[in-house]
């Protein structure tokens, strides 16, 4: 279950206008950098929906696991909570988010990402 596209993010200009305005949330197994979103870096894709979403992508280096199921695995589990909660909630604010998991040998468990992205979520203000 991938996220839909209007919930992506994409684009070389986004990633660096978010590295470089974004504020940043710690964990122990990721990192979050929220930046208000600005429809104008992504007028070059042409989205056909304009309006000011909330906006995410999930970044899982190699260095995570070196097989592409075990993070494709990770991202689409981080993608279902969002799709679940964020729109039963549906009070997210306008912006984008890059979740960037750490390099730590944590053998999949489930339960302990999930914990730790909820945790985040609500830390950075994206879920009330």
């Amino acid at each position: 279950m991938a996220l839909p596209k209007y919930m992506r993010l994409k684009g070389h200009r986004t990633f660096n206008y978010i590295h470089k305005n974004s504020k940043k949330y710690h964990g122990k197994l990721m990192t979050f950098k929220v930046a208000r979103s600005n429809l104008e870096i992504l007028s070059s894709h042409k989205p056909k929906n304009k309006s000011n979403k909330f906006r995410v992508a999930i970044a899982i280096s190699k260095k995570v696991s070196k097989k592409a199921v075990e993070r494709n695995k990770l991202r689409r589990i981080l993608q279902a909570w969002l799709l679940t909660n964020i729109q039963k909630i549906n009070t997210h604010k306008p912006c984008w988010l890059i979740v960037n998991l750490k390099n730590v040998d944590f053998c999949n468990d489930k339960k302990s990402i999930l914990e730790e992205f909820q945790n985040l979520m609500f830390k950075s203000d994206l879920i009330k």
